[in-house]
């Protein structure tokens, strides 16, 4: 069938309380695995670490998406896998963002993955947030989903065609931040706070990851409301943004060198939004699109767009505008 109700994304699975704690019982665990065990001193990931990584947290996502397929249903193992690629996806976009906040701060690259490892603590938290709110909401007022509809097709022209620039020093929370806060130009390690003639002042790490935090939850507004075009299950919609997230870091790494080259994402990702925002719409007129056409359609879109990316050179001056790093491999 093309068309099912069965498996519209108004679906849940009903998964215990249980596996909830047990699931962030792992994403702590990993996490202090990743930073006792790993990471234990400021230094570049390389290429070849950065992509064990990736492969790592790809892997681990792939075995829980099975093991939901295999004990909750094919519907709710589509729903896992498709409310993940969209969450990956535009965290890829979120790293054009990064570059370019690391430029602008001129963090030194030793220090830009502890930075990144507090900045995913943080956006899993203010995610976390966002979930419930976004669940609740949708539960009470079922109209909310039209509003995310429209909003995410809004977004998908701005991505598509609004000016991608970033200004950390237009930015109100930057402005702010630096009023408030006694602040130092000069780094201390991977210090956060040192002392300056005596007196506690904040280095410019803290003030990039403000920045970081910040600019995650504005990319959250994006994010959350596409994942509901999916699935209105919130054991689903947490595990797969918790999973995107996680190996944020490592793809950080591992693709920020070649940036550039990814240039055509940004139309792949407007696609995606544009369908997931249609998808909510048309549930209005009690039209629901089966999982695994907007799987099908977020793969075929997304292998599209870095096929092309790779065999279409970049037109002149549609670069970043930061320096992309030189990652050791």
């Amino acid at each position: 069938m093309i068309l099912s109700a069965a498996e519209a994304a108004s679906t849940t699975h009903d998964m215990p309380w249980w596996a909830f704690v047990i699931f962030i019982g792992f994403v702590i665990a990993m996490l202090l695995v990743d930073l006792k065990f790993f990471h234990t001193e400021a230094h570049t990931p390389t290429l070849k670490e950065s992509g064990a990584w990736v492969t790592v947290w790809v892997s681990l996502a792939l075995i829980f998406g099975i093991g939901i397929w295999v004990f909750q249903g094919g519907t709710a193992g589509g729903e896992f896998f498709a409310g993940y690629l969209i969450e990956y996806s535009l965290s890829v976009d979120n790293m054009f963002v990064f570059v370019l906040i690391f430029s602008y701060f001129q963090v030194p690259l030793a220090f830009q993955h502890q930075v990144l490892f507090y900045g995913i603590l943080g956006a899993m938290i203010f995610r976390g947030i966002f979930i419930l709110a976004g669940t609740a909401l949708i539960n009470n007022f079922e109209w909310v989903i039209y509003i995310f509809g429209a909003f995410l097709i809004f977004t998908a022209f701005r991505i598509a065609f609004g000016n991608e620039e970033v200004h950390p020093e237009n930015n109100p929370v930057l402005k702010f931040a630096r009023k408030r806060l006694r602040t130092t130009t000069e780094f201390d390690g991977q210090k956060l706070f040192t002392m300056e003639n005596g007196v506690r002042a904040a280095t410019p790490l803290l003030i990039t990851l403000i920045f970081i935090e910040v600019t995650d939850i504005v990319f959250a507004v994006d994010s959350i409301p596409a994942i509901f075009s999916v699935t209105r299950d919130p054991f689903i919609v947490l595990t797969s943004n918790v999973f995107a997230i996680l190996g944020l870091r490592a793809l950080y790494f591992l693709l920020a060198g070649s940036m550039n080259k990814l240039h055509l994402l940004k139309y792949g990702l407007a696609i995606i939004l544009a369908f997931v925002g249609v998808k909510m719409l048309l549930e209005a007129v009690d039209f629901h699109f089966a999982i695994w056409i907007s799987l099908s359609v977020i793969i075929g879109v997304l292998a599209l767009t870095a096929f092309l990316s790779f065999k279409i050179a970049p037109k002149e001056g549609h670069t970043l505008a930061g320096d992309t790093p030189n990652i050791p491999p």
